[in-house]
């Protein structure tokens, strides 16, 4: 059987490809020139299966993205107490590029505006460190969550050095505050080239799912972050990674995120999925236009808001067992528990790297408790491909935990016949 999932993530992205608002950073000259209908979307579950669609393997630079994972690094160097002397974590409500800073500390609001991830930068590596040392330190870092080695687009490098009027005035700013002891030009320059990493839609989609892994790259099998630092990580991405549209973000999608003005988001809920986007056309805040998009469907479809309110996803098949012998033959799937979206792509992802040889097939409900949100519709389409793929399915659910079980093709599922 093939798996639905991509199939739906296909089928919304090519939802969203119709908007065609917005526009690519023009403020950086190279960012303008790049193709406004490149479109991606990648998801990675905790245990590193990758599913992708689109233009999710085309290499764009991870810009704002990084300041997460940069405040993250800081963290873990020198331990939560000590950053937050220089950076606080408030929603600023400004733009990303305000020259927001505390009027009684100096202290930027937050780490994911400008002043507060160049504030973050320069504390990484300690006081000693050269610039150079300082970024090849995140370098390592992003590479590390990504589990490959990055490469750097020193065209867009140079290109935001052009233009980096602002964030050298923010840097001074700080300077004049004590929040950075070193030369504002050589950190604004070494935090241009932190921006300027190149990374896809799938390996963002990996690295989000480091956080959703509690630390532990779900590939590698690396730990990056302590379960804490991960914890405190996707509350300050949840609270202040959308910069001034947070609250609408928090209320429609409810998935701790980061933005950057290279057209990628990526999306971070516990114990489930990292999730990415890219798509060059941003909103007034700097946003991707269709990325937004897709997260709202996601959030709303899959049931991935953070406050929705279900038990948390546990083992899913119990066991199999064969009834029978011969043409009679039966495989009973026996599932349990609560299935929610990440249950049942447990379920799909089984059936389809392990087709089953018995081709009557018994899925037993006994020991489920509910199936939540997709989870009804994902057990259901299953059935259906089995079915086009010549099964026969039948059902055991004594408690009614699936009314109605019609996979779509007219047909409810019949239940096991009293003779097996």
């Amino acid at each position: 059987m093939h798996s639905p999932v991509p199939d739906y993530l296909a089928e919304v992205a090519d939802a969203c490809a119709v908007t065609t608002s917005g526009e690519p950073a023009s403020y950086i000259p190279e960012l303008a020139t790049v193709d406004p209908d490149r479109f991606g979307v990648a998801m990675a579950t905790v245990d590193g299966t990758l599913y992708s669609v689109g233009d999710a393997r085309h290499e764009f630079t991870i810009q704002s993205i990084s300041k997460a994972f940069a405040y993250g690094l800081a963290v873990r160097e020198l331990g939560l107490e000590a950053v937050l002397t220089k950076v606080d974590v408030e929603p600023s409500g400004d733009p990303f590029d305000e020259l927001s800073l505390e009027p009684s500390t100096g202290r930027p609001r937050n780490p994911m505006i400008n002043a507060g991830a160049i504030t973050t930068h320069a504390m990484i590596g300690g006081p000693d460190i050269s610039p150079m040392g300082r970024f090849e330190a995140i370098h390592r870092l992003l590479c590390d969550l990504a589990g490959r080695e990055l490469a750097v687009d020193d065209e867009v490098w140079r290109s935001e050095m052009t233009t980096s009027d602002r964030n050298l005035a923010i840097a001074h700013l700080l300077r004049s505050h004590g929040m950075i002891s070193d030369s504002p030009e050589e950190v604004v320059s070494a935090y241009a080239r932190q921006c300027a990493v190149l990374v896809t839609a799938e390996d963002l989609a990996v690295m989000a799912a480091t956080l959703t892994n509690a630390g532990v790259q779900p590939v590698t099998g690396q730990r990056v972050f302590s379960g804490d630092q991960v914890r405190h990580l996707l509350s300050v991405m949840l609270t202040c990674g959308m910069y001034d549209s947070a609250g609408d973000w928090v209320s429609s999608v409810g998935i701790p995120a980061k933005s950057g003005v290279g057209g990628g988001i990526i999306g971070a809920l516990p114990g489930q999925v990292g999730i990415a986007t890219f798509s060059p056309r941003l909103d007034a805040h700097g946003n991707s236009v269709r990325g937004i998009e897709v997260f709202e469907r996601l959030s709303r479809d899959m049931g991935l808001h953070l406050m929705e309110v279900a038990p948390p996803a546990r083992s899913v098949v119990h066991a199999t067992r064969v009834e029978g012998s011969g043409d009679d033959a039966v495989r009973v799937l026996e599932l349990s528990g609560t299935i929610g979206f990440t249950g049942a792509e447990r379920i799909l992802r089984r059936l389809a790297e392990h087709p089953l040889e018995e081709r009557r097939v018994a899925i037993d409900l006994s020991g489920v408790h509910a199936l939540h949100g997709p989870a009804r519709m994902m057990l259901l389409e299953a059935t259906r491909r089995m079915r086009l793929d010549g099964y026969e399915v039948h059902l055991v659910d004594p408690d009614d935990v699936l009314p109605d079980p019609d996979p779509g093709d007219g047909r409810l599922l019949e239940p096991l016949p009293s003779s097996v």
